[in-house]
């Protein structure tokens, strides 16, 4: 499998350079830009101000190197907002053009690539956050996955496909990337083979993905990632483009002509390549528990005995600038530790004697406290483009309100916030998920969400959350905490609660629900 050398994609930040001062100069219109300078994993943010910019980190790794280097862009540039995305990459707001200039370039010599964050490209390729150290898991599917970004690196440069593609690895049910509803999922099986699933995705018209491989060898993934790319070029749809999602081929093609298309892109596959096989060895770390252990919730013990990750989700996936550069200062000197983004907005620091875990818990002390503290919010309309509310204030009121309220820890579960139907956030595999909206009060429009109930992504039992209705942005808090205080009530967690309780649920969010 070839591999693009840092070199080559230095080549194309002249024009990115080029279109970006345009831009700025006021010469490039809004429009246009975005549809530049996406492909570069860039955007300008709201008002057309500033940008920001995404680096894409396979299976949402941070190896030591590559969290020094956020972290140095971050002091070098004043960087103010980071971002941690439900795509497991790191995103960088309110730069201006010579910080991203720096950072794009300077990014490629820590295997940092930036092509293709955006725009009608593959784009960061999702893992399963505790690959190779959970406890339970069928296999450790991370060697593959970041294989897999390496090739589908090499589609930037080859044909254009009508939109962006997203890739999904998981190693257990619990399916915490959406492998069996993404574009293309590979599924691990105990036996140590993948399913692949196919044609799924969230936002607009959700579709979950269809199996059109079992029991695949995992050294033959790149046939089925190049049959999917295929599949797109040759069914997708180049003319409408909230048309042109992996999952509309569904309703063109129909199912069944959905899995014929695919599997004989697959046969065309094998009978012009023979040279996409991989040999990748089982990796494993030599590192050893010292006997010292860890305890607390944030705690997980991982398979390889005597070892620990730790657990620190900021709040809103948004942790302060300076503490990746913390983080950093604490773990430099600890043998193989290093990081996972997970498609949550958590960070899990990894391969942690006992003694390093209290040393990490320590200095994550400033993250969520609670099960509903650890919701999920994408950047919001304060920044994105796109964006109809913003998702982070929010989700800032609701740990503010439930605080207060002294909820108990479990009475709430961990709720999804999108800032507009495009499922950023997530919210339609959440027990409890919002979008984003306008209703109208008294012919004023209103900042408001529409209320999503009883998704779930966990393999086998998947579901999209189902529509309820819509409440007002203001009004929301009010009802999560009436909701955590009837749990409360009870001595149990939401989950127990709703196994008997769960059309109250419903009549308490009909209270708050406008009409």
């Amino acid at each position: 499998m070839k591999r693009i050398a840092p070199e080559v994609w230095k080549e194309d930040l002249a024009e990115f350079r080029e279109k970006t001062d345009q831009f700025y100069e006021g010469q490039l219109d809004k429009a246009a830009y975005k549809g530049f300078s996406g492909g570069y994993g860039s955007y300008a943010q709201r008002g057309g101000k500033a940008s920001m910019l995404r680096l894409r980190l396979a299976g949402g790794r941070l190896t030591k190197d590559k969290l020094k280097f956020i972290a140095d862009s971050i002091a070098k540039h004043h960087i103010d907002r980071v971002h941690l995305t439900t795509c497991q990459t790191v995103q960088l707001h309110n730069l201006h053009p010579e910080a991203i200039y720096d950072i794009v370039e300077s990014a490629l010599d820590h295997g940092i690539v930036t092509r293709g964050g955006g725009g009608d490209f593959p784009r960061n390729v999702m893992v399963s956050p505790l690959s190779g150290v959970e406890q339970g898991e069928y296999f450790d599917v991370l060697p593959y996955a970041e294989a897999a970004g390496e090739y589908l690196l090499t589609f930037i440069k080859a044909e254009k496909m009508p939109r962006k593609l997203k890739v999904g690895f998981s190693n257990s049910p619990a399916n915490q990337t959406h492998a069996t509803f993404r574009d293309l999922g590979f599924v691990a099986r105990p036996d140590g083979t993948f399913d692949v699933y196919s044609a799924g995705g969230l936002g607009n018209n959700p579709r979950m993905g269809l199996q059109v491989a079992q029991g695949v060898s995992p050294s033959k993934i790149l046939y089925y990632i190049c049959a999917m790319r295929d599949t797109f070029i040759a069914y997708g749809n180049y003319e409408k483009r909230n048309k042109a999602r992996t999952r509309y081929m569904q309703e063109t093609l129909g199912e069944e002509g959905y899995v014929k298309a695919y599997q004989e892109k697959l046969k065309a596959v094998f009978e012009r390549h023979n040279d996409l096989d991989l040999n990748i060895t089982p990796t494993s770390i030599a590192k050893k528990g010292d006997g010292s252990t860890a305890e607390g919730k944030r705690v997980i013990p991982q398979k390889q005995d005597g070892l620990y990750a730790v657990q620190y989700h900021p709040l809103g996936g948004c942790p302060a600038p300076s503490k990746l550069g913390e983080l950093y200062d604490v773990i430099r000197d600890m043998e193989d530790v290093e990081l996972r983004i997970a498609p949550d907005e958590t960070l899990y620091i990894i391969h942690l004697t006992g003694e390093e875990a209290k040393r990490v818990l320590a200095a994550t002390e400033d993250g969520a406290q609670s099960l509903v503290e650890t919701s999920v919010a994408c950047i919001g309309a304060s920044i994105c483009q796109v964006g109809l509310r913003d998702s982070q204030e929010l989700l800032a009121a609701i740990v503010r309100e439930t605080r207060a309220a002294g909820i108990p820890d479990g009475a709430l579960p961990q709720v999804h916030i999108s800032g507009c139907p495009s499922s950023c956030g997530t919210h339609q595999i959440g027990e409890i998920g919002f979008h984003g909206g306008v209703k109208m009060v008294n012919k004023v429009a209103t900042p408001a969400f529409t209320l999503h109930l009883n998704g779930c992504d966990t393999q086998g039992v998947e579901q999209f959350g189902e529509q309820v209705g819509m409440i007002l942005q203001e009004n929301i808090p009010a009802f999560l905490v009436e909701l955590g205080k009837t749990v409360a009530a009870t001595g149990g967690t939401y989950q127990e609660w709703k196994k008997e309780h769960a059309a109250q649920v419903r009549a308490i969010a009909e209270k708050y629900l406008v009409k």
